[in-house]
């Protein structure tokens, strides 16, 4: 992609974000004649918005966020907001998307402009035919030999949503961009968190969003860890303001169709430990099919993630990938009543050691995770992570499974075998100090892996306490007989 040497000064009140806002100008900036068109795509509550508005007002291009209304009134707002940026007379009338695309377009006429339509699935599902009147504005453009550069950016929740939307149309996407969560160190950041356990406290609540913290949150962060217990009764379940009830409407945002109540079923189910479709289903009583179909739509839209178990093939665990759902599945639902009433401190108190003991020890799992795949040095498990997940092992003399939470796979062994290198695997604690006979516990996995004919030769123990570790645990680290993993490490370490 050959691009202009221009430079767009990214503004200070954008969070992160260096490599998307690098990536917008390059696509923006792209010195090829003609129009482009990109798609932009992540989960809710990360941003997006924030950052196309940032970047159009930086570039000075146009953005138009889709509204929940039909046709005629999203080319009315369209053509009344287009008319105020070009600073023009009363706005056009236009009698279709073909009409108001060739409007749009026209703005690159003269140089390389970025135009954003946000909310498109929303637009899709009032006008049907609007990717292949993209495909076609685009064409009469480059069909006509008209200069024009413009750069329209197409917004939306879910990659694979908005592919399937495209269709056919989606051959003409010439520029992609997925905008991720922040991880656990880049939301400490965003709190302004320097103490980790305080981070992981808060990350757990709300998670990494930049959303959650400027629109919901305000100024409000808890100052020290013994202000944490306040700060979720005064914020996260006060029903006054916006994050009690955020995390409750993202699945009522999603598009017609969906079972709603099953969702939020499955979610709840989810958020008690139930990992597996099978075990979903069997706490619903709905047949799997069903669950299997609602977690696919949950997958796509981002608030649902699935790890495939390390030891058994075909056997997926799945995750809430947004803390905030979690937390409101397990603490505000079931409580929104006396909530509504204003007893957050009642409410707080009763299901406090039940977040710590499940919700939190999940949670910290699924951090050690991130850090295992993203955050680890390289030599830490003798060679780069290719994979990291839970895993599942049945435990020989009949005792019956055993998890293993952080299981790393490095790259395929020899050219002829498909499996990876076992690399480590761990036991992730959050309430407990650990000490021999959790190494003690992982070695039995191990043991137990090597009978059943996994390659263990490289694979080093590990083992993730957010409680800290004995001295006799931290001479075997001494000794390079495990990994040991505490809080500083997750957020500052290798």
């Amino acid at each position: 992609m050959r691009t202009a040497t221009a430079t767009v000064i990214r503004p200070k009140t954008l969070f992160d974000r260096t490599d998307e806002w690098e990536a917008l100008v390059a696509f923006a900036g792209d010195a090829r004649p003609g129009p482009a068109v990109g798609m932009v795509t992540g989960p809710r509550g990360q941003g997006k918005t924030h950052l196309l508005q940032e970047f159009v007002r930086a570039t000075g291009g146009f953005y138009f966020g889709g509204p929940e209304a039909v046709e005629a009134e999203s080319l009315r707002r369209l053509s009344d907001e287009l008319a105020h940026h070009a600073g023009e007379g009363p706005p056009v009338r236009w009698q279709g998307w073909g009409d108001a695309l060739d409007a749009l377009l026209a703005l690159g006429a003269d140089r390389p402009v970025p135009i954003v339509l946000d909310g498109f699935p929303e637009l899709v599902r009032q006008s049907p035919a609007l990717p292949a009147a993209v495909v076609a504005a685009c064409h009469r453009l480059r069909s006509g030999n008209r200069p024009n550069r413009a750069r329209l950016l197409l917004c939306g929740s879910a990659m694979s949503v908005m592919c399937r939307l495209l269709g056919s149309a989606s051959t003409a996407i010439d520029f992609q961009l997925e905008v991720r969560r922040l991880d656990h160190r880049q939301g400490a950041l965003l709190w302004g968190l320097d103490d980790p356990v305080l981070a992981l406290l808060v990350h757990a609540v709300v998670g990494s969003s930049p959303v959650f913290r400027y629109d919901a949150a305000g100024e409000d962060t808890p100052l020290h860890r013994d202000e944490f217990d306040s700060w979720v009764c005064r914020t996260v379940l006060n029903p006054r303001l916006p994050l009690f009830w955020r995390a409750g409407h993202v699945i009522e945002r999603e598009p017609d169709g969906w079972d709603r109540a099953l969702c939020h079923s499955t979610v709840t189910a989810v958020a008690d430990g139930c990992s597996t479709a099978g075990a979903i289903a069997d706490r619903l009583a709905h047949p799997a099919t069903d669950i299997l179909r609602v977690l696919t739509r949950l997958s796509e839209s981002g608030l649902v993630a699935g790890l495939p178990d390390a030891f058994r093939p075909g056997v997926t665990h799945h995750r809430i990938a947004e803390p905030l759902l979690a937390f409101d599945h397990t603490v505000i639902r079931p409580h929104h009543d006396a909530l509504e009433r204003r007893e957050a401190t009642q409410v707080w108190r009763s299901a406090r050691a039940a977040f710590h003991s499940s919700t939190l020890e999940r949670h910290f799992a699924q951090v050690c995770r991130e850090w295992a795949f993203g955050c680890a040095a390289p030599d830490t498990f003798g060679a780069a992570p290719a994979a990291v997940s839970p895993g599942t092992v049945p435990v020989a003399r009949g005792l019956g499974p055993s998890v293993a939470d952080v299981v790393v796979r490095g790259a395929a062994g020899a050219a002829h075998s498909r499996r990876q290198a076992l690399l480590s695997v761990g036991l992730a604690r959050w309430n407990e100090t650990l000490d021999l006979p959790h190494l003690h516990e992982v070695q039995r996995i191990v043991a137990t892996l090597a009978e059943l004919g996994e390659d263990v030769s490289r694979t080093r123990p590990a083992l993730y306490g957010a409680a800290g570790f004995s001295a006799r645990l931290r001479s075997a680290e001494a000794h390079g007989e495990l990994i040991l993993v505490d809080l500083p490490r997750l957020y500052v370490g290798a």
